[in-house]
């Protein structure tokens, strides 16, 4: 529980929220530091749950993870890509659907209310057809999930209802095999485009990474990879960064892993992506989905 500070503090806290709510309104948790110490972490960092110094989850805080030097999707290429939102229409992660009425992202990115926005193209808020909008009405992290190591980063959130399959939305299929070294992957969101200076892209970003060996992974961040997770990127400047938690990343048309954590600013040379692996957990989330629907 956050502790209480000087009234003074409160009336500049709420001062640059509004001024925040007013500039950037995509940001998510902007003030945080307001209620609640947080360390520093890799990409997006959350409350501080930053696996350590430098290092971070890629929520956005304003502080973490966002596709940099990606390029622009092509509308309706990535139907399953969903946005979480706050405080009416504020970004703070990325999610994806995976069955008509259940969605998957990084169980670091578990908030109390949210919406979810399905079917848009654009980063604005303003209605975009094909967009279809919900409440959810479950949030379960996997229970394995643990901080600051961040491994077994999932959770899967119900929607208050099926969504309407269309050329915009569209669940996608989860890979049963695990990833191997060199295939070609491709990870998207609305996070950040340059780190550690802050700019927000107008419409979804699409990057193509590759997912590098187990060794590689262990290298860059000795004593902090387990089976949960796998390493992609490692070409300078490009990455995931602030913003892009929880979203897809899709090898050979399957669902391969989830924006998880990194290194701040992201895209540092020999300092990868880090993804949650969830070829190790398509059971826990069948079930899961199966006992809840």
């Amino acid at each position: 529980m956050a502790t209480a500070g000087p009234p003074w503090t409160w009336m500049v806290c709420a001062l640059i929220a509004l001024i925040l709510r007013v500039t950037e309104p995509v940001l998510a948790n902007d003030v945080a530091s307001c209620d609640k110490p947080s360390a520093p972490g890799p990409a997006g960092n959350t409350g501080g749950f930053g696996p350590g110094a430098g290092e971070g989850t890629r929520a956005d805080d304003g502080r973490g993870p966002r596709i940099m030097n990606g390029t622009s999707c092509r509308k309706n290429s990535q139907p399953w890509q969903g946005a979480l939102l706050r405080h009416t229409n504020q970004l703070y992660c990325g999610a994806v659907l995976v069955n008509p009425q259940w969605l998957l992202t990084a169980a670091h990115c578990r908030k109390q209310l949210f919406r979810i926005r399905l079917g848009h193209h654009y980063l604005d808020p303003i209605y975009e057809s094909g967009q279809q909008m919900f409440q959810g009405i479950k949030s379960i992290p996997h229970p394995g999930y643990s901080h600051p190591s961040h491994s077994n980063d999932l959770m899967l959130i119900k929607l208050n209802r099926r969504i309407r399959e269309t050329p915009s939305v569209k669940p996608i299929n989860i890979s049963s095999h695990c990833p191997t070294a060199g295939t070609s992957c491709l990870v998207s969101g609305w996070g950040t485009t340059s780190s550690p200076q802050v700019h927000y892209p107008k419409v979804l970003q699409c990057l193509d990474i590759t997912v590098l060996s187990d060794e590689r992974c262990r290298k860059a961040y000795p004593g902090q990879i387990d089976k949960t997770m796998f390493c992609a990127g490692d070409e300078v400047g490009k990455d995931s960064c602030q913003g892009d938690s929880g979203g897809p990343v899709v090898c050979n048309g399957y669902l391969q892993g989830l924006v998880s954590w990194g290194d701040l600013p992201c895209g540092k040379p020999n300092r990868p992506g880090v993804y949650t692996n969830l070829c190790r957990f398509t059971k826990w989330i069948q079930d899961t989905i199966r006992s809840n629907s």
